[in-house]
């Protein structure tokens, strides 16, 4: 739950509409966005360490720097090092929380 939050209202979509995410700014400055994510694979970059909570669904996840990938479902967390890439394959429509964290 989030409290006093000032949500954008334009969506963030990535992927042709296949993922998309609305950012909320938190009253202390930081950042989440809460997003979904339709059944694919997709890659993303980061600028900022992040961590992504899977809320419902069901994917698989590649890490920087491994070399097999981890099934996540819903109440799982990962994080991602900031300035690096990675990759998911959801098999599930997935509701997620991602955290930027300074």
């Amino acid at each position: 739950m989030f409290k006093n939050v000032t949500v954008s209202r334009e969506a963030n979509l990535y992927f042709e509409g296949k993922v998309s995410s609305r950012t909320l700014l938190l009253e202390d400055g930081k950042k989440v966005t809460l997003g979904i994510m339709l059944p694919g694979t997709y890659k993303f970059g980061t600028s900022a360490k992040e961590r992504m909570e899977i809320t419902v669904g069901k994917l698989s996840v590649l890490l920087p720097g491994e070399s097999s990938e981890k099934e996540m479902t819903g109440g799982c967390e990962f994080e991602v090092p900031a300035n690096s890439e990675f990759s998911v394959t959801v098999t599930e429509v997935v509701d997620y929380c991602c955290h930027y964290i300074d």
